[in-house]
C-alpha cells in the first residue's frame, strides 16, 4: 500500500537526491567547518548575526582546513557544510574532488593574513631568536648530515644548541597541528622550506626533482620530537603553560589572545607582529580564506548575510572587529575587490 506523503516532502527528498539543497524540512542555519586559525574569526561574525535576530547563529567547527574541505566537498545538499575556512589556498586536488562531487561553483573569499609563531611559555624568562634553517634542521625528518654536508640523514639533533651553541640546552620538543591543518602546510611551506633552501645544493636540485625536493624539505620528523598536539590550539598554549621548556606552533592571533602567557621566538631577526605580518616582513605569514558553496546560497537562510557581514568594513576594515581579534586586514583596495566579487558570487577557478 502506497502512503501519501506530503508534497513537501517529496520535493525535498527528490532535491537532496538530485544534488539540490532542500529549503522546506532542511537547515535553517549556516554549516562552516575548516581552519583552527580562522575558526576564532567565523565564530564572531556568526555571533555579530545570531545578535541582529534576523537569521540564526550559525554553527562554526574547529574540523582543520584540509578536514573541513573535504566534508565541504562531499557534495552539494543540507547533509554538506555551506562553508569552508582555510589557512591557505583550495589545492588542485581539492577542487577536483569538488567538481567531481558535483559542488562546481565554488565561491573563495580571501579574509586578511595571519603569521604562524614559535611560541613558549612566558615563564620561560629566555628570549629565543631562531632563523629557518634552524627551523628547519630542528624538525625535518632528514637533514644534511653535520659530518657530511651534501648527504643526508635520519635528524640526529636531539637538543637546540646542537643545532646552534647559542640555542638553550633544552630538548627539541615542538607542539604542532597535525596534517589536515593548513598551519601545518603553510608552516612547511614558509619555515621548513624557507629554512631548507639555506643549503645550496638541495635547492639547486629543485628545479631537477621537485619531488625530491618537497620531500626532504617539507617533511616533518617522526621521533617524538614534533608533537602533534591536535586542532586546538588554545590547547597547545595550555601544554606550554605546563612545559616551559617547548615551542607550540600557531596563528598570530592566538599569541595576541595570550599574550599573557605566551611569547614568540624571532625568525630570522623578525618578531611576528601586526606591522610586520601586513608589511611582508615576518617570514611566516600567510593568507587566510573562506570558501562558498554557492549552490546553497538562497536556499540556506542567511548565507549571503553572512558573507556581507565578513566583507563589510565594521568586520574586516583597518579597525574592525575582527582586526581587534588579531586578524591582519587585507590592503583597502584588495578588500574593495574581494568583497565585490564575494557579493556577486564569482566562482574561482585554479
Amino acid at each position: 500500500m502506497k502512503r501519501n506523503l506530503p508534497v513537501a516532502a517529496i520535493l525535498g527528498a527528490s532535491l537532496v537526491a538530485s544534488g539540490g539543497v532542500a529549503a522546506e524540512g532542511g537547515r535553517d542555519y549556516i554549516s562552516v567547518v575548516g581552519s583552527s586559525t580562522v575558526y576564532p574569526f567565523a565564530t564572531v561574525v556568526a555571533e555579530q548575526m545570531g545578535k541582529a535576530g534576523k537569521f540564526k547563529t550559525p554553527k562554526v567547527e574547529s574540523t582543520g582546513t584540509g578536514g573541513g574541505i573535504k566534508l565541504f566537498c562531499g557534495g552539494v545538499g543540507v547533509q554538506h557544510p555551506d562553508v569552508a575556512n582555510a589557512s591557505r589556498a583550495m589545492k588542485k586536488s581539492e577542487l577536483e574532488a569538488c567538481q567531481k562531487a558535483g559542488v562546481t561553483d565554488i565561491v573563495e573569499v580571501k579574509i586578511g593574513f595571519d603569521g604562524i609563531v614559535l611560541a613558549y611559555s612566558k615563564k620561560n624568562k629566555q628570549k629565543l631568536e631562531l632563523s629557518r634553517k634552524e627551523v628547519f634542521l630542528a624538525l625535518a625528518k632528514r637533514v644534511p648530515d653535520p659530518a657530511k654536508p651534501e648527504t643526508l640523514v635520519e635528524n640526529p639533533y636531539k637538543n637546540w644548541n646542537e643545532i646552534n651553541p647559542k640555542l638553550p640546552a633544552t630538548k627539541i620538543e615542538v607542539l604542532g597541528p597535525p596534517p589536515t591543518s593548513g598551519t601545518r602546510d603553510a608552516f612547511a611551506e614558509l619555515a621548513l622550506e624557507g629554512g631548507c633552501q639555506a643549503f645550496d645544493w638541495i635547492k639547486a636540485k629543485k628545479a631537477s626533482d621537485e619531488a625530491w625536493f618537497k620531500n626532504v624539505c617539507m617533511t616533518v620528523r617522526e621521533d617524538g620530537a614534533y608533537v602533534e598536539a591536535g586542532e586546538n590550539d588554545n590547547l597547545i598554549v595550555q601544554k606550554l603553560e605546563n612545559n616551559p621548556s617547548a615551542l607550540g606552533i600557531f596563528g598570530f592571533s592566538y599569541l595576541e589572545q595570550n599574550a599573557d602567557k605566551v611569547a614568540a621566538a624571532t625568525v630570522d631577526g623578525v618578531t611576528a607582529s601586526y606591522e610586520t605580518i601586513s608589511a611582508g616582513k615576518y617570514p611566516i605569514s600567510r593568507p587566510l580564506f573562506f570558501y562558498v558553496k554557492k549552490a546553497h546560497v538562497g536556499m540556506i537562510p542567511g548565507l549571503e548575510a553572512y558573507i556581507a557581514e565578513f566583507t563589510s568594513e565594521k568586520a574586516w576594515g583597518d579597525e574592525g572587529y575582527l582586526a581587534d581579534k588579531g586578524l591582519i586586514p587585507l590592503p583597502a583596495k584588495e578588500r574593495k575587490e574581494v568583497a565585490g566579487k564575494a557579493k556577486a558570487l564569482a566562482p574561482f577557478s585554479l
